[in-house]
């Protein structure tokens, strides 16, 4: 049993000093602020309810720790959380954001969140079919000219917020570009909202047929 604790005596011995400075060390360490910009994530948004105003997707934090410990914080593992649990029906509400939302790393505190606090209106989720409006960029070569044109699907469905689908009274396709066409032509192209609350239930993409054809000046 002696031998065992005598043997390379120096080496243990230097280990236990090395141990003693680094905690000592770390129980020295001055402690330091900083402010991080982390994303803002939420749980459990009622199926039928939308976020009509208020959505923020990161903040600002306020903490304060060794500097070890400030290194550990990244926006890739700290987030600032919200339960939408108790949101039941359409309304504003306001929600805190503190050391229940946000987990930091042990020994990093919370000094303040930048807003300490969040507004956000609900509304009743609607769903509506608006036409398609096709839009055209160039021009046919002389002696041609456009006979007729369609989209296909018609109308596309968007889905959101109420006041947001009841604003959009039509979406808009990409531009079709005609120069240089002198015959029938089809292409598919994206279709576009510009209103940014409301976002589409399928692909926003249509077929767009052009007829050509002689007679134009």
């Amino acid at each position: 049993m002696k031998h065992l604790l005598t043997h390379n005596l120096g080496l243990k011995l230097l280990a236990i000093v090395l141990a003693v400075w680094v905690w000592s060390g770390a129980a020295n360490e001055p402690e330091l602020a900083a402010t991080i910009t982390i994303p803002v994530q939420y749980r459990n948004l009622p199926q039928d309810l939308e976020i009509a105003s208020g959505f923020v997707g990161t903040m600002m934090l306020e903490v304060r720790g060794p500097a070890d410990h400030l290194r550990q914080v990244s926006a890739s593992d700290t987030a600032a959380v919200l339960d939408f649990a108790s949101v039941r029906q359409p309304g504003e509400r306001t929600f805190g954001v503190g050391p229940n939302q946000v987990a930091l790393p042990r020994g990093v505190g919370l000094v303040r969140a930048i807003p300490a606090q969040l507004r956000f209106a609900f509304e009743q989720r609607t769903t509506r079919a608006v036409p398609v409006t096709v839009r055209f960029t160039g021009v046919l070569p002389a002696g041609f000219k456009v006979s007729g044109f369609e989209a296909e699907p018609k109308s596309l469905e968007i889905t959101g917020p109420a006041s947001s689908v009841a604003t959009v009274e039509v979406v808009e396709t990409d531009p079709v570009d005609l120069s240089g066409v002198r015959s029938d032509i089809q292409r598919a192209v994206a279709v576009f909202a510009a209103e940014s609350g409301v976002r589409f239930v399928s692909t926003p993409r249509v077929m767009v047929k052009v007829h050509v054809e002689k007679g134009g000046t």
